[in-house]
Parts: C-alpha cells; structure tokens; sequence
C-alpha cells in the first residue's frame, strides 16, 4: 500500500480510537487500521472467481480478456508503438486502421469505428447523422440499463430530438412513415432491447422494411445491436443465443450503420464498435466528438487480438465463448469432483449470459449446492482469493460455467476454510 494512505488509515483509526475512549469504551487503534489497510487496499483491484454462472458479470468487468489479448495490451503499454504512425512513409496514420480492416472484414462493410463503449459509439452516432433534427424511435425499444443509462437522455445529449412512434408492444412500418412525413427526421433508429423481453401480442418492423423506408426518405437507418454478436449464422453459435442479432445479418439487411458492444458477446475489452458506409463512418469520424470518446492504444490492440480470434473457427481462446460453449460432460465431472471435496451435491440449474444480454436465456448447466449453508457467502468473498457464488432459498450455490478448470481447487479450498 502507498504509504500515504497507510497514514491517513492510522490517523482516522486513532480518531475513533480517542472518541471511544472517551465515551468510556475500549478502543485496539491498530487493529483497526489494519482492518481498513485491508479493505483499501482490496478496492484497489483484486481477481475474483466468478462461480455465479452468470458469463458476463458486469459488475466483474464483463468479458475476460484471451491471452493474447492480454500480452497485446502488455507490449502496447509498455513501449512505443505505431498507433497513429504509418510505419511505411513515416507519415501520420489513421488510429485503429488495422482493428477497421478486421471489423470490415468480420461485418461485410465498408468502414468501422471504434469509441469507448457502446453508448458512446450511439451517442456520436445521432450526433454525426440527426443532431438538431428528429429521430423516430419505438416505444417498446426505449431502453434503460444498469449505470442510469437511458435512451431518450442519450439521444437528447447527442442533440438529436426523440419522436416515439408505436406502442409499448406493437410497432409497424406505418409508424415510422407518419414520423417522417411529420417531422423533419435525420435519421431512424432500432434499437435491440438486450436486458428485457415484451411477448405476447407484440410486433416489430423488421431491419430490412426499415432500411426500404429510410432509403426511401433520404435518411439512414441505425440500428444498436448491442451485444456484439458478430454473425448469427456461425455454425458454432449455440442454440441458446438463436434470438440475437448479429452485426453481419443487420448490415445485410440494410442497416447503414450498427452500433454494439466490444465486452459482451465479442468477449473483449471494452469498447463501442461503429460499423456501416464510408460516408457515415467518415461523417462519425470528423466529429468533434470522436476525439473525445476514442479509445488508446492498449484498447485497440486488446480489440485486434479478439477480432482476430472470430475470424477462424469457434473463438475458445476467448474466455466468455470457452465458457459458453464448454462441453456439458466436462463440466458435470468437474462439479462431481468439487462436491465430493465440500460435501454437496449437484443439481441441475442454469447459467445467464448476463450484462444485458440475450435476456431471459436459460443455460442448462449443473451445479453444486450446499444446502442451508448460504451464510458460507460473505466469508468465501473476504479470502485472499475471494470467490463470488450465488445463494438461492437459503442454499449456496456454486457454479462452474465461468470458472476455469485450475481455479476448481481454489473454490474447493476456499468453501473448506469457510466451513
């Protein structure tokens, strides 16, 4: 710990030591600042095992990164590099060239950007296409996420207007269309609700009777997926995720720019991924936010090494799609194992994908339950090697989905110390 903080610990544990003193009380001044010296200095960032089964934990940092991306980021952050260098004239580059080669190649379109998450890659998106103009947008898609996130606040900072168009459950074509004929609209906008579901008597326009519409009216159509798939139509996308959006299918269909995330389904660093026309990425890039929300050097080579990963076969160097797509007899035997060790037992549950996607998924997964035991859960997080479960009807509940296999042992030992 600095040093400085180690004092101002000491100091407010002597505080409180006087005040008890004085209120007639006892006081151990040292082990209260040890016990603060702790607590500061695990805020600072420690490794947590992830036994929810929930993939991408938002409040765990969401994806993972590879190793690879890893050691990118590693050598991008500790020497110089050729980020805004073309190494071959010696003259000034574009930043992110390389990640817009991949992203292009990976999506089926022009031109891509990249800026710091994915309410940012929205927010100079309708800045860039529809600021001080109207933008029609379904009711039913007026999304909030965690984080006070919420869409009509974000178009409003982005200086473009909100018409809703709909109803909360049904929106048609013609919906837009009275939006356009009325307003002096600059653009159209779908949005992917990923953290919710409407079902029942709903319907939606599709992204291509979109796309017809808005071309008709001289307007583009963008559309936020979101989550970051990349193609839906991968052979190795699992069944469970068949209701997401990819960025490739929403291109295809028309869209003129698709907005998403670069730490969900992509399973990389944070990040919000532009893709679409060269005139719209290039309108996107000549704003004067782009340099406000663009991403470092550290990020983009993170961002090369995964997109690299999605242009083989199944992306399994990346930890999010390694979990996801796990082999359900490997994972069963290692829960038989850790229940033999702590005596549980293991039942069948499931996962989540989590951070706002793919809402309402259900992973069919084992697990391992310690029944009547989930007082065991605040102890197993205040180890050395904290380990985060879930408790359910008063059980503990260990999942192994996004644990990896080495980390088993430190589960083990972790709920053998709490016990």
């Amino acid at each position: 710990m600095p040093h400085a903080l180690v004092v101002d610990a000491c100091r407010v544990a002597l505080e409180q030591a006087r005040s008890d003193i004085a209120g007639g009380g006892l006081a151990d001044p040292e082990a209260r600042a040890r016990e603060m010296v702790r607590a500061i200095e695990r805020s600072a960032g420690i490794r947590v095992v992830n036994a929810t089964g929930v993939l991408l934990h938002t409040n765990l940092g969401r994806a993972p990164w590879s190793e690879t991306a890893t050691a990118r980021a590693v050598r991008a952050a500790s020497g110089y590099g050729n980020l805004e260098i073309d190494i071959e004239t010696g003259q000034r580059g574009r930043r992110g060239a390389y990640v817009e080669r991949l992203l292009t190649r990976l999506t089926g379109t022009e031109a891509a950007f990249v800026v710091n998450n994915n309410a940012s890659g929205l927010l100079i998106a309708l800045a860039a296409t529809a600021g001080g103009r109207t933008v029609p947008v379904a009711r039913g898609e007026l999304i909030e996420i965690g984080g006070s996130y919420r869409l009509p606040d974000v178009m409003e900072a982005s200086g473009a207007r909100l018409v809703e168009v709909g109803t909360t459950n049904r929106t048609r074509v013609g919906d837009y269309m009275i939006a356009l004929q009325t307003h002096r609209c600059g653009a159209l906008l779908k949005v992917h609700p990923s953290n919710y579901r409407i079902e029942g008597f709903t319907h939606e326009a599709s992204v291509a009777d979109l796309a017809k519409l808005a071309a008709e009216h001289g307007v583009p159509l963008i559309y936020d997926i979101g989550s970051g798939l990349l193609d839906a139509d991968a052979p190795w996308v699992p069944s469970w995720l068949s209701d997401e959006p990819g960025a490739r299918q929403a291109i295809g269909d028309g869209a003129d720019l698709v907005t998403f995330s670069g730490d969900k389904l992509l399973g990389g660093p944070q990040a919000g991924i532009i893709v679409g026309s060269e005139d719209l990425v290039g309108t996107i890039r000549r704003s004067p936010l782009a340099r406000a929300l663009r991403v470092d050097g550290v990020t983009y080579a993170a961002l090369a090494a995964t997109l690299e990963e999605h242009l083989g076969g199944p992306p399994t160097e990346l930890p999010f799609w390694r979990h996801a797509l796990v082999d359900d007899g490997a994972l069963r035997s290692r829960c038989e194992q850790l229940a033999g060790q702590i005596d549980g037992v293991v039942t069948e549950g499931f996962s989540a994908v989590g951070a706002g996607s793919a809402p309402g998924i259900e992973i069919p997964s084992p697990q391992v339950r310690l029944a009547g035991r989930q007082d065991l859960y605040e102890c197993l997080l205040r180890g050395d090697s904290p380990v985060l479960t879930r408790r359910d009807a008063g059980d503990l509940v260990i999942d192994l989905r996004a644990v990896e296999a080495d980390d088993d042992a430190v589960v083990a030992s972790a709920v053998r110390r709490c016990l």
